[in-house]
């Protein structure tokens, strides 16, 4: 066969996916980064919070997140673990884990992904229902009298 008749008939190229990174550095070696270097990448913000010591609430939290994923059989998503710390930085460790947010009333079940690196916890669980607005109720303004009740 000529060479232009096998060149359609290979089978087609492979889809290469793009590999996740934050700040130029790919997920399996953000893993493996010891602490200090892993918060040189955060912000400004975080990278304060860090180095004035984390509280121990929220390594317990960690700790929490570890034995859930720990346990959890293979391919399988780990049980929630329920937490008020909204303000809580999700770290590269925490990825795959499923976490119950407070937002004041219950707990929103959040799975943490990679993209979600360097965000509070708090992004993911809204306080407050959008509102949508309808029709003005009865006694929204003066002419509002005169609107018939159905």
């Amino acid at each position: 066969m000529p060479p232009a008749a096998t060149a359609g008939a290979e089978e087609p190229k492979k889809r290469s996916f793009r590999k996740f990174q934050y700040r130029g550095i790919e997920l399996e070696a953000l893993l493996d980064l010891p602490a200090k270097e892993l918060v040189a990448l955060f912000p400004a913000r975080i990278r304060r919070r860090f180095k004035r010591g984390l509280p121990r609430k929220y390594t317990a939290l960690l700790t929490k997140l570890r034995k859930a994923k720990k346990e959890a059989p293979m391919h399988e998503k780990p049980d929630v673990i329920k937490t008020h710390l909204r303000d809580m930085v999700i770290m590269p460790e925490m990825i795959g884990s499923m976490v119950g947010v407070y937002n004041g009333k219950t707990f929103t079940a959040v799975e943490i992904k990679a993209e979600m690196i360097g965000t509070y916890l708090a992004e993911y669980s809204m306080t407050y229902k959008p509102i949508k607005h309808g029709r003005p109720g009865i006694g929204a303004t003066a002419s509002s009298k005169f609107v018939p009740l159905k």
